[in-house]
């Protein structure tokens, strides 16, 4: 992960015991907790949510610095770097097929389930019934606006894009050995996912009051804030990741040749990027 993967590290490091996988998912199980009886209007649960996501960060900060002062102390080798490279791609993968569960509930919504309730048989019962957003059989939800891509979406497809340029620029210029670049360009990658963020935040005020879009707003309103908002939260993953490789760079931890560090992030960013491209075309198009 870092800048000391030499020929002196052990054939393979393997940690003593650790707490903090214990720990992680005691704080993950809290959060979601928190988050289910949040959205269910129990009381408790905006405090368990909120305690459970300071913990999880408290949990990261600790166990990644474990494996940042492993990496420094000179105890990872090329060997340890090959497994990382695994651990990211299978992690990444997972996270494909998450978001592939919420596109399949948005497909099947749109594809099968509208048209079946619209159709010849179900007149009888919602003979005002259409298949389009924003109507619902009988009137059981209130009325609703989609969300069309224009033009805060668009903006944040562009902001996205100009990040993943931006953090291909200073992997470029870490190759190079030149950290002042490295640090600028990914500093400029940071900024572009605050942005987007704050765009985001704005578009979910104008769903609420001006759309009347809303988390209960039937299969559309749950599914386009599922998977709006689950890339929001891996956006600010990707951002707190960046962040720790920025202060890393400052602090001279990556060389041009050991920077695993930065390329797992890097990859993170990138895909983070790609179902946000997923995301615009599906959900604000369509």
């Amino acid at each position: 992960m870092g800048s000391h993967q030499t020929g002196s590290a052990p054939y393979y490091f393997v940690p003593g015991p650790s707490k903090w996988p214990v720990l992680a998912g005691a704080s993950l199980l809290l959060t979601m907790a928190g988050a289910s009886a949040w959205v269910n209007g129990v009381s408790w649960g905006p405090v368990a949510n909120i305690i459970g996501i300071l913990a999880v960060l408290v949990v990261l900060y600790k166990w990644f610095g474990d494996a940042i002062a492993e990496s420094e102390g000179g105890l990872y080798s090329a060997r340890i770097d090959v497994s990382y490279r695994w651990s990211m791609s299978w992690f990444i993968f997972s996270e494909v097929m998450f978001f592939a569960g919420f596109f399949g509930a948005l497909f099947y919504a749109r594809s099968v389930t509208m048209p079946w309730l619209a159709d010849l048989d179900h007149k009888l019962i919602w003979p005002d019934f259409s298949a389009q957003w924003g109507n619902s059989p009988g009137g059981t939800i209130e009325p609703f606006a989609k969300m069309g891509p224009f033009w805060i979406p668009t903006i944040n497809t562009a902001l996205l894009l100009t990040s993943g340029v931006t953090l291909t620029i200073a992997h470029h210029a870490l190759r190079a050995g030149q950290r002042g670049k490295t640090a600028f360009w990914l500093f400029a990658t940071i900024v572009l996912g605050a942005v987007f963020m704050s765009f985001q935040a704005y578009e979910y005020a104008h769903a609420y009051s001006e759309l009347n879009l809303k988390l209960t707003s039937g299969i559309y309103g749950s599914t386009f804030f599922m998977l709006t908002g689950f890339h929001g939260f891996h956006v600010t993953l990707g951002a707190i990741m960046l962040a720790v490789v920025l202060y890393r760079v400052m602090k001279g931890h990556f060389t041009p040749d050991h920077h695993f560090g930065f390329e797992g992030a890097a990859w993170y960013w990138h895909f983070v990027d790609v179902v946000w491209l997923g995301l615009y075309v599906v959900v604000y198009w369509l």
